[in-house]
């Protein structure tokens, strides 16, 4: 038996939105789909997400920057996979780009080169073509851009 939802009302949702909110950074999408769960109806989810806003316990821009820097700085993820997050949360395409931005240039090559130097020895393959092309996939499936990724092996002999 599915243990049912809790439906509040309009004025227990947005408390309840309200400490959801304060808890972590969230996307207006997140707490949409958290209203919806809690049993509003259009008008009402809408209502609280402006009132979220204007009381500046939703921020989606702040959002954005909250997910980039933790996505960077603790998963170590690339642009194209912290983008794909962003995406994922309907995060506008303008506010992406500008969390993107907040990423320093020499510390996103630092992350590509720490981490290509941490999974090379553990690739056991004896042709050094596909033991690149396997490092390379690795690098890219953590969202690094592939030029990048060239530029880094390239410019510590690790191609």
């Amino acid at each position: 038996m599915e243990k049912s939802k809790p439906v509040y009302d309009k004025k227990a949702a947005h408390a309840k939105a309200e400490s959801y909110c304060a808890y972590q950074e969230r996307s207006q999408q997140e707490v949409r789909d958290k209203l919806y769960d809690w049993g509003l109806h259009h008008d009402e989810v809408e209502e609280v997400i402006t009132e979220l806003i204007l009381t500046n316990f939703l921020n989606e821009e702040r959002f954005a920057m909250a997910y980039v820097s933790g996505k960077f700085n603790i998963k170590r993820w690339g642009k194209i996979k912290i983008k794909q997050g962003l995406k994922l949360k309907k995060v506008p395409e303008k506010m992406i780009i500008k969390a993107l931005n907040s990423i320093d240039y020499d510390d996103y090559l630092a992350v590509i080169l720490a981490a290509a130097e941490k999974k090379a020895p553990f690739i056991s393959e004896k042709d050094p073509y596909k033991k690149k092309y396997k490092l390379v996939s690795y690098l890219m499936g953590k969202g690094f851009e592939s030029n990048l990724i060239s530029e880094v092996l390239k410019a510590n002999n690790l191609s």
